[in-house]
């Protein structure tokens, strides 16, 4: 999809602030990337990994269909190759998302490792080059919920943030209209401890890119509570607080997942739901701006996993001064309450009235949220304003 010139230029961009500087276009769209705090417009629509319920997550084709679609933000989840350069995966392990499996000159680089104390087997970004991760093409990575999408695989490449930032800021000047970038951490603890540490990467690129502090079209997030003290050292741009499911059942192996990675690793005993007590998120503001829960934690299910009555965290995390963000908003009937799924109520593809799931989660007073269809939360958006 790219000429090597691209590939080359991610690497430059990558190598240094300066290069980015150069090489990356500095600040040529300052009223836009910077559009200051009465940014983004309330309820917020953002594209999770893109517009995913239609093209392969986290390609280039999946944040621009995002964008055309009305996204006010894109979301790249962010993980570093070898050589140092960040892209966008959901995972570090990429056989689920691209063809690597299928490459014989790799096949030597299948490995298992302990991520956040869940082994996993498979491989890696940190054990490719960016150049190496560039001949990979993507894939769709849930097929059975979305057989359309599987029609684009093998036509795109990994990106790098560099060049999801470049797609934003052509589009935002194109479209005379502020598109924000929501970047994710994923497993800071881990690419710490192997070397290849997110935040500062992560900040310089963003700064080199022409965004600056508040003012600017950003969102900084990740599951870990210690790197984003340590990203709010780095800078005052927007800083939000994931949750995660607060009931999710250990692993397979023991480990737990019903906490922050860093408070496992450092022995503590605190798990999500201690940030969702009020005093947690009174907490968590003095570090961020914001925080998004898994949306259960807004508004529990029922025994018959019907939505029940929104719980206080909303109103809680107010109080505390943090707006409220929620995921993942998606169309397909199985991530649906079942009053809300449509035709084959079966199908794992189908979709149902997903409107209804998002409308639910605004009137509980949420200021926004993420979804795999952008276009579907903006139908949503425009429908809870009238």
């Amino acid at each position: 999809m790219y000429q090597a010139s691209r590939t080359t230029l991610s690497l430059m961009c990558a190598a240094s602030v300066a290069a980015l500087m150069t090489a990356c276009g500095g600040d040529d769209t300052p009223e836009l990337q910077n559009p200051g705090a009465s940014w983004p417009p309330q309820p917020t629509v953002t594209a999770h990994r893109g517009a995913s319920a239609l093209r392969p997550e986290h390609t280039l084709a999946s944040y621009q269909k995002a964008i055309e679609d009305g996204a006010d933000m894109v979301e790249p989840d962010l993980v570093a190759t070898r050589d140092g350069v960040l892209v966008a995966r959901h995972e570090n392990e990429i056989s689920g998302t691209t063809n690597v499996a299928a490459l014989p000159q790799f096949a030597s680089r299948k490995a298992t490792k302990t991520i956040d104390g869940i082994p996993v087997s498979g491989w890696f970004t940190e054990d490719f080059t960016l150049a190496e991760l560039k001949t990979l093409r993507a894939k769709e990575r849930i097929p059975a919920n979305r057989p359309a999408n599987t029609a684009f695989d093998g036509q795109f490449e990994v990106p790098t943030l560099q060049e999801v930032v470049d797609l934003v800021k052509k589009e935002s000047q194109a479209r005379k209209k502020t598109i924000g970038i929501y970047p994710e951490t994923k497993h800071p603890t881990y690419f710490k401890n192997i070397g290849l540490p997110l935040e500062k990467r992560l900040v310089d690129l963003l700064v080199a890119n022409g965004y600056r502090g508040k003012d600017a079209a950003v969102y900084l997030q990740s599951f870990e509570v210690a790197n984003l003290k340590e990203l709010r050292k780095l800078t005052d741009m927007r800083i939000v607080q994931l949750i995660d499911n607060p009931a999710n059942p250990p692993a397979a192996n023991g480990a737990p997942r019903n906490a922050p990675y860093d408070f496992v690793a450092a022995g503590s005993k605190k798990t999500y739901k201690d940030l969702t007590t009020p005093a947690g998120l009174k907490e968590i503001a003095t570090y961020a701006d914001a925080v998004s829960p898994y949306k259960e934690v807004i508004i529990a299910r029922t025994a018959a996993n019907e939505l029940g009555a929104p719980t206080s965290f909303v109103a809680d995390a107010h109080a505390a001064g943090l707006k409220v963000h929620t995921w993942t908003l998606r169309p397909e009937n199985p991530f649906l309450p079942p009053t809300m799924r449509r035709g084959n109520v079966a199908s794992p593809s189908e979709r149902g009235d997903a409107v209804a799931e998002i409308t639910a989660y605004l009137n509980a007073g949420i200021d926004g949220f993420f979804t795999d269809d952008p276009a579907v939360g903006r139908a949503a958006v425009a429908q809870f304003k009238k």
